[in-house]
């Protein structure tokens, strides 16, 4: 079994920071891609940042410059380091990992449960 474990979410105020943490645990081989999604009321879930298993980012043009994805292999996490923080930031936010475990080839996507983030004054 492999699970995703966010943590990190909360309230803030505009301008604001956080920073959200995730560790994948289970029976993992090897990761590929990692990133975080995020789903706000009304909307359909969107992708937020992404990282390769080389550190290679990508990010939606809505947080460049103002957020940050790293990750650690060694230990099989992922964070989001979020700058200047603005309402419209507001969602869940779901961490995501291309995972292959036991003696599979294939890399399946894992989720997390999800953090909420509320930026409001």
């Amino acid at each position: 079994q492999v699970q995703l474990v966010e943590s990190g979410g909360g309230l803030v105020q505009p301008g604001g920071s956080l920073r959200l943490a995730c560790a994948a645990s289970g029976s993992i081989v090897s990761i590929g891609d990692m990133g975080w999604y995020r789903q706000a009321p009304g909307k359909q879930r969107e992708l937020v940042a992404t990282i390769s298993s080389g550190g290679s980012t990508n990010y939606v043009d809505s947080v460049k410059d103002r957020f940050s994805i790293s990750r650690d292999n060694a230990k099989n996490t992922v964070n989001l380091q979020m700058n200047s923080l603005k309402p419209e930031d507001t969602a869940v936010y779901y961490c995501n990992a291309n995972i292959r475990k036991d003696k599979s080839p294939y890399y399946p996507p894992y989720w997390g449960r999800g953090t909420q983030v509320t930026v409001s004054s």
